[in-house]
């Protein structure tokens, strides 16, 4: 028998509603039984099901599905931490080593570091809160951004970023973004974005679509960044 990889995930947001499983299995219009067999992964989810599990955790249908909701603050720390690293990357570098740490973590988790989904566009994969949450952390003064002559935008740690803590990130977390920092911290931009055009999940995705973590659990160990 084949499980589902979202069974834990949706126990662990039923119990932060705090309802018991008859409750929810109420709330989404299915017997207990049913619901049961879906929180032990026994049992695959209808669109309506997931639709209606969706809308009472608050959270998208692909969130769901991909067993991880956005934590912005952690995933504020991740970038952090990268520019801790190096001192600076362009706007478009650093987005895809952002996307390097969620999809290589999800890669052997089968969860991201930080639940942010990311978007096939132009220069590879992006999170669809990454330009929001950079500019917010600009005006918070964590960040600081300068352009180039040729137009590049560069990012880096302001004084005030260096001052917060890292404490959303795990050690190992942490282990893995260093890693990542030291394979591309040479390299540039152009080549980071080449290589994710060549990986599974952006192959696969058309124009705009979100890139699919499940199918980067099938990518080749020498590739996941």
């Amino acid at each position: 028998m084949t499980l589902t990889t979202y069974g834990d995930f949706i126990r662990e947001q039923r119990e932060v509603l705090g309802l018991s499983q008859q409750a929810m299995a109420e709330k989404i219009g299915v017997s207990r039984s049913t619901y049961v067999a879906i929180e032990k992964g026994t049992k695959e989810l209808t669109l309506g099901e997931a639709e209606s599990l969706a809308r009472s955790f608050g959270i998208t249908i692909d969130e769901l599905l991909q067993n991880s909701v956005p934590d912005i603050e952690k995933y504020k720390e991740m970038i952090l931490a990268f520019l801790r690293q190096e001192g600076g990357f362009t706007k478009t570098k650093l987005a895809k080593l952002l996307y390097f740490a969620d999809f290589s973590w999800y890669y052997t988790h089968l969860k991201s570091m930080s639940g942010m989904q990311y978007r096939k566009i132009k220069y590879g994969p992006v999170s669809d809160m990454y330009f929001r949450v950079i500019d917010e952390m600009f005006d918070n003064g964590l960040i600081a951004i300068e352009q180039t002559e040729d137009g590049a935008m560069i990012i880096s740690e302001s004084r005030s970023g260096r001052k917060n803590s890292l404490s959303l990130i795990s050690k190992d977390e942490l282990k893995l973004i260093d890693k990542i920092g030291t394979k591309w911290s040479k390299k540039r931009t152009g080549e980071v974005v080449d290589f994710t055009h060549k990986q599974m999940p952006y192959m696969f995705a058309d124009e705009g679509e979100i890139v699919s973590y499940d199918i980067f659990t099938q990518e080749n160990p020498d590739e996941i960044y």
